[in-house]
């Protein structure tokens, strides 16, 4: 079964890291383990750090950068896609797909010109927040941020992405920017990277209120990796993953279930250990009673989907 997984760090690992690279590392990403767990696409994410001082366009842009020349190294593995028929052409050539995202919309510095040259550059994604507020909205990490919504720039990027043909990710938005998101995005939009909160009782997680919502609007969440989003006991466990994407498909069905893993992002204790072991996943869900159907969709079907909805 192809795998597409919609949130991984990688790209800053490689940036923080001298002397690593795409093609083979002690990461939980690389060429070697992505054509090992036959992903068809990684989205791989331009995380950007706000209080360490640097400009966020400009580390941005440094991110950006050394991704492409990653992905000149690897031609011949993998290749940019910017849209469902630039995936779909690269698995013609037996080549997995490279999507950009941005994670913190603070890159943009509160300048819709901004967000349209990262598209230029081949941006499909972006995460609105992350762990801080910034020109768009407000993270969900901190109670007194939980319910207030998009500011007015932000809903003005909500309207450009839609247009672009972006893809809006809600991971980390507080709870009110999502249902701003819901309201003013006139496509479908994401999660890329969280659980479900009835469950493990995590502010990065989805309410079922919100994942019924994503599912009425065509999205998909992505099941996250983190041992802290999935069952709080010290260890990231297939099982935990198992339980909430049981729970997501009753309450939202299964549609709305995705991957993404935040692989090199999160915390070391998998049962999962990079990207090369995904078949663990497949055999728990095939053991729970999923059927292979339902497990395509969960893997890769329906993120495709909402990469042939959204991206232009």
């Amino acid at each position: 079964m192809k795998i597409i997984d919609m949130h991984c760090d990688t790209i800053s690992k490689l940036c923080e890291c001298k002397g690593t690279c795409l093609r083979k590392n002690d990461f939980c990403v690389d060429i070697e383990k992505l054509k090992k767990g036959n992903y068809a696409a990684q989205f791989f994410a331009m995380f950007i750090y706000l209080k360490n001082g640097k400009d966020p366009l400009e580390t941005c842009l440094h991110m950006i950068d050394r991704c492409y020349v990653e992905l000149d190294k690897n031609r011949n593995d993998i290749q940019i896609a910017k849209n469902y028929d630039d995936m779909v052409e690269n698995q013609s050539e037996e080549k997995i797909s490279a999507f950009l995202t941005i994670e913190e919309g603070a890159a943009i510095k509160g300048k819709v010109e901004n967000l349209r040259n990262f598209y230029r550059l081949g941006v499909r994604l972006m995460t609105l927040t992350w762990n801080f507020p910034n020109e768009i909205g407000y993270p969900n990490c901190k109670e007194e941020f939980m319910n207030k919504g998009l500011t007015d720039f932000g809903k003005e990027v909500v309207f450009e992405m839609n247009r672009l043909g972006m893809i809006i990710d809600t991971s980390h938005l507080s709870d009110g920017g999502f249902y701003d998101v819901a309201k003013l995005s006139k496509k479908s939009f994401v999660a890329s990277h969280s659980n479900a909160r009835a469950v493990t009782d995590h502010s990065r997680n989805l309410t079922d209120d919100m994942i019924k919502i994503l599912s009425e609007k065509g999205g998909v969440m992505g099941i996250n990796f983190e041992k802290n989003f999935l069952g709080n006991d010290g260890m990231s466990r297939v099982e935990h993953m198992v339980k909430h994407i049981k729970h997501i498909k009753n309450v939202g069905g299964i549609d709305v279930i995705a991957l993404g893993t935040d692989f090199d992002g999160i915390s070391p204790e998998l049962e999962i250990k990079d990207a090369g072991e995904m078949d663990k996943l497949i055999f728990a869900l095939q053991r729970s009673g999923f059927s292979e159907d339902d497990i395509e969709k969960i893997l890769y079907k329906n993120t495709m989907r909402v990469i042939k909805d959204v991206m232009k």
